[in-house]
């Protein structure tokens, strides 16, 4: 029951950053957007893990400090540059459609990471879950064409089919990581975002450094954003890194989509965005979709 309470927690704090980082992609590049979820996570990170070790004996664990090997260190940095790619795809929905559609069209990655995951990851999916997993697919079609599916273009169907592998993609590679060390939860799953953000972190400012610099003076003049979307960042990932630690990634991402209704919400009251029918459709769909997946 655990990894449904942490992705809840997840899609709280994610929530809140797309809204973030849709406000601050139209004053930054996509680059420096995307630089944003990142810069500020890495020392989050680290102090949540000294946390965990804090608190380690009480809590009885032992054997804490795990052994990183070769195909560790390869996961790790493979999930690290699939999530910047994601990244970049979400910030290229958001100035493409409006901001709830750019969020629906990316949940594609339940059912990417349930194919991915059994064809490849060796994950085991039950009958129901696999009926959970349709559902929310169906509902990112419900949400993201509606009754105007000639409406969208080519690019932000493909935007979002790229944006949504990618994520899923990541995430299941983060759980192959995470079940690859000898520590217990939650040190294996800190463990993992942390070399997670310091990779990212490092090659998303030595690339911005070499290509655009003048990216870092748009996120020094947004400055309070910035570290906003790094700290909503951090505490989600640390949220969805630990409920992928427990459970199937499919199952994790298809109870996330209820981020959609978070998002609706937010998009409808602080962005002014109208709610329509085919929105209130797909949102029943994921309903039934997380119910079912919380049951397989």
């Amino acid at each position: 029951m655990a990894w449904i309470f942490l992705t809840i927690g997840a899609v709280i704090m994610q929530t809140i950053r797309n809204a973030l980082q849709s406000q601050l992609s139209a004053k930054v590049d996509t680059l420096g957007v995307t630089l944003a979820r990142f810069i500020f996570a890495p020392p989050i990170a680290f102090a949540y893990l000294c946390l965990l070790y804090f608190f380690a004996p009480a809590l009885g664990f032992e054997q804490l400090i795990p052994s990183f090997t070769v195909k560790f260190v390869v996961l790790v940095c493979l999930a690290a540059l699939f999530q910047i790619a994601a990244t970049s795809f979400m910030v290229m929905l958001f100035k493409q459609k409006n901001f709830a559609i750019g969020a629906g069209l990316a949940k594609s990655e339940a059912l990417v990471a349930g194919v991915l995951g059994t064809l490849f990851f060796g994950s085991q999916l039950s009958l129901l879950g696999w009926l959970g997993i349709l559902l929310g697919a169906m509902a990112v079609f419900v949400l993201s064409s509606g009754n105007r599916l000639q409406g969208l273009s080519p690019k932000t169907l493909l935007t979002g089919l790229l944006c949504g592998t990618c994520f899923a993609l990541t995430s299941l590679l983060v759980r192959e990581a995470s079940l690859l060390l000898d520590v217990a939860f939650p040190f294996s799953a800190a463990w993992v975002l942390l070399w997670v953000l310091c990779i990212q972190t490092l090659c998303l400012i030595l690339y911005i450094a070499l290509t655009s610099p003048y990216v870092f003076g748009q996120l020094i003049r947004q400055m309070k954003a910035t570290i906003a979307t790094s700290t909503t960042s951090c505490l989600g990932s640390i949220c969805w890194f630990s409920a992928m630690a427990l459970q199937h990634v499919a199952y994790v991402k298809t109870l996330g989509q209820l981020e959609v209704l978070s998002t609706l919400l937010l998009a409808h009251f602080w962005l002014k965005n109208k709610v329509k029918l085919h929105e209130i459709a797909g949102l029943l769909l994921i309903a039934c979709a997380a119910i079912l997946v919380m049951w397989a």
